[in-house]
C-alpha cells in the first residue's frame, strides 16, 4: 500500500516538480501553499507524512507543526527546505518534526526519507545532523533566540544566507522565485534592521551565527 503524502509549500512550481517526481513511488494526496490551508487540508486527508516548508509568509513549517501535532499525532513531518541553517533545523525539531532535508536532495532520496520517516525513524541531511546533536547536547532546554536575529523576517533570513554565500542578486531571486528588485528591498531592510551598510558586513555577521 502506498505512502500517503502531503506536500506544504508557497512556491506552486515547486510542489508540481515534487509531485512529479515522487508520483512513482507515494500517493501525494493534497498539497497547500499557506499554513491555513495545510492546518485545514491535513486534518480533512491525515496522511502518512507531511513534507513541510520551513518558510512561508503566513509563519512556515513551524506554525503548521504547532497546529497540528497534538490533534493528529500520528501524523510524521518531514521538513524539506531550501535553508540549512542551524536555528532552522533545531526550530523544526523542537516542534515537532522527524526529520529535515534540504531541497537539493534527489527524488530516490526523499522517497527513502519519507518512508524512514513514516516508519518511524529520524531523517536528517548529512551536515545537518550535528546542527541537531550539538544543540540538544549542549542546552537540551535552551531556546535558539537571537534578538537580532529576531527582527529579521523569514524571508529576509533566506536572503542574507544566500547572499553571505556569496550569491548574485539574480541567482539569489531565481533560488527564492522572487524579483531582483524583491531581492534588493530585502537587503536594504536587512543593512537597516542591523545598522550595517554592506553586503561585506552582513556576510560577516552571518558566519559568526552559523547561517551560511
Amino acid at each position: 500500500m502506498s505512502l500517503r503524502v502531503f506536500l506544504v509549500d508557497d512556491h506552486a512550481m515547486f510542489r508540481a516538480g515534487v509531485r512529479a517526481e515522487l508520483g512513482a513511488h507515494v500517493e501525494v494526496v493534497g498539497e497547500a501553499s499557506t499554513v491555513a490551508e495545510a492546518v485545514g487540508r491535513i486534518a480533512a486527508t491525515t496522511p502518512d507524512v507531511v513534507l513541510l516548508d520551513v518558510h512561508m509568509p503566513d509563519g512556515g513549517g513551524r506554525a503548521v507543526l504547532e497546529a497540528m501535532r497534538k490533534s493528529h499525532p500520528q501524523v510524521r513531518f518531514l521538513a524539506l527546505s531550501v535553508s540549512d541553517a542551524a536555528e532552522d533545523v533545531i526550530g523544526l525539531i523542537r516542534a515537532g518534526a522527524r526529520g529535515y532535508v534540504t531541497k537539493t536532495i534527489s527524488p530516490d532520496e526523499l522517497a527513502a526519507a519519507i518512508r524512514r520517516v513514516a516508519e518511524g525513524d529520524a531523517v536528517f541531511s548529512p551536515r545537518l545532523a550535528g546542527f541537531v546533536l550539538d544543540a540538544f547536547a549542549a542546552r537540551p532546554d535552551a531556546p535558539v533566540a537571537d534578538p537580532e536575529l529576531d527582527q529579521l523576517t523569514n524571508r529576509e533570513r533566506e536572503v542574507l544566507r544566500l547572499l553571505a554565500r556569496g550569491y548574485a542578486y539574480k541567482e539569489i531571486a531565481k533560488e527564492l522565485f522572487i524579483s531582483i528588485k524583491t531581492v534588493e528591498t530585502h537587503v536594504s531592510n536587512v543593512l537597516r534592521k542591523l545598522q550595517m551598510s554592506n553586503r561585506y558586513e552582513l556576510s560577516r555577521w552571518a558566519a559568526d551565527r552559523r547561517l551560511v
